[in-house]
């Protein structure tokens, strides 16, 4: 199994355990800056992801459009450079060689398909 299928197997069952699920239908009234803040640790660390993933949901809170191509590519940019993000964030702080280097994997698989759904945007429309 490569690396970055691991990352991504890993990271969907995060955030489908339902501990640690959100409600997402209130997005357009949601204030990120609340998110930012981490329920339980405050270290750099914490707050970088926190800040990360508020980002991340602001992007994906995308008014759809019905052009389900169109839509899915528009939400999966912000999603991957959320996960560019939180790779770097790894970089920064984290420790362990494996993890480090499964991060570095993840930006460079990430920046290149958000690569190919920008150009794929620009060609349909989007």
């Amino acid at each position: 199994m490569n690396r970055v299928y691991t990352a991504a197997l890993i990271f969907g069952i995060v955030f489908a355990t339902p501990s640690l699920a959100q409600d997402h239908s209130s997005h357009g009234t949601m204030q990120h800056d609340k998110m930012a803040k981490p329920a339980g640790d405050q270290s750099a660390s914490s707050k970088a992801f926190a800040a990360a993933n508020a980002k991340m949901h602001e992007g994906m809170s995308i008014k759809f459009t019905g052009k389900t191509d169109q839509d899915f590519v528009r939400g999966m940019i912000a999603h991957h450079q959320g996960a560019i993000d939180m790779a770097k964030i790894e970089l920064e702080y984290g420790k362990d060689a494996e993890i480090r280097k499964l991060a570095e994997e993840i930006i460079a698989a990430q920046e290149a398909e958000i690569k190919q759904m920008t150009t794929w945007l620009k060609k349909n429309g989007g």
